[in-house]
């Protein structure tokens, strides 16, 4: 659909209500007219998209490329009139702890900048407003207005970039206090690490071209406000790539903690082991001698006539296998080791 539709001239907005269509496309062919005409659409259908190709004369691979999702950062000249930029938006969800990615794709000629927006962390009604509010930049033409929509797409990238940073942290001090994280989310974070990576990136050597005016002509003000937003996305750029890194760093780090939880648990498990093997040990001559003098069979009846024969005997054998395990148990070295 149409958000806004506007046509300026001379630094300022020329009516408030967005314009339609066909007013926009007559707009952009007046040789008088030395204004332009910026159009945003928000996920348009093919149908709109197809009608706004023809009216502006719109590149079809370019058209294409605006109509996918998930493409890489880039800013290419497909004539010697347009140029075309696919800018990557994001905003963190906080309830979902999660980073919503959107696109921008741009169209830019000296009559007219189209916006086509995909997701719904690619707003750009700040950056209209911010624009606006510059008529000394509006002046100059379709540039400020790519300057203004980089600058709200880059500043959009530091709250993300903090939230990040609070989640890598929250991680970092479970694993380096010896508890081991959940390894999932240490994976997941670095995908979304990675994902606002390939977001940020990219689009470095694109903006250090267009501020030395390799794709649009710039002005000396225009080109130190590019500058700084190249600045903020080097930063920004810098500071996702550490967090890529700790992150690699945590999770071979958390990979050792449960090693050596499970280490602490195989040793638990075989001191336990140990000692009912040991007790097992003891009872099994016990348990022998105590089945073979409770039989009643002739032998015992005949020899074991009084009580002293009894303690001798039976309790007696007892006592000497005890310790006989006892003296062996020394010997082996399982009295110091249990």
């Amino acid at each position: 659909m149409i958000v806004d539709c506007a046509h300026y001239r001379d630094g300022r907005r020329q009516h408030q209500e967005a314009m339609d269509l066909d007013r926009a496309a007559a707009l952009c062919l007046e040789s008088g007219d030395d204004g332009f005409v910026w159009l945003g659409l928000f996920e348009p259908s093919p149908e709109l998209l197809a009608e706004v190709q023809r009216r502006f004369g719109l590149h079809e691979l370019a058209v294409e490329d605006a109509q996918n999702f998930h493409l890489r950062p880039k800013l290419e000249q497909y004539d010697a009139s347009v140029l075309f930029c696919v800018l990557r938006t994001a905003r963190y969800d906080g309830d979902r702890a999660e980073i919503d990615f959107g696109e921008v794709s741009i169209f830019l000629s000296e009559r007219f900048v189209i916006t086509v927006r995909q997701g719904v962390a690619s707003d750009l009604h700040g950056a209209r407003l911010r624009v606006e509010n510059r008529r000394e930049l509006l002046r100059e033409g379709t540039a400020a207005v790519l300057w203004a929509i980089l600058d709200k797409v880059v500043d959009d990238y530091a709250p993300v970039l903090e939230a990040l940073e609070q989640d890598v942290e929250e991680v970092e001090s479970t694993v380096f206090v010896g508890a081991a994280a959940p390894t999932e989310r240490i994976y997941f974070l670095r995908r979304e690490t990675t994902e606002f990576y390939r977001a940020v990136h990219p689009l470095l050597g694109p903006l250090d071209a267009l501020q030395r005016g390799a794709y649009v002509k710039v002005s000396k003000e225009l080109s130190q406000f590019l500058r700084d937003v190249n600045d903020h996305l080097k930063l920004v750029n810098e500071e996702v790539v550490a967090q890529r890194d700790l992150l690699a760093i945590v999770l071979q780090a958390n990979m050792a903690v449960i090693s050596v939880e499970q280490n602490n648990i195989s040793v638990r498990q075989n001191a336990t082991m140990e000692q009912l093997t040991i007790m097992a040990t003891i009872f099994l001559p016990l348990t022998f001698l105590t089945g073979f003098f409770g039989m009643n069979f002739l032998w015992l009846t005949n020899h074991i006539t009084s009580f002293w024969v009894f303690i001798l005997a039976g309790v007696g054998s007892l006592v000497l296998s005890c310790l006989a395990l006892y003296m062996w148990f020394r010997r082996s070295g399982l009295t110091r080791s249990g």
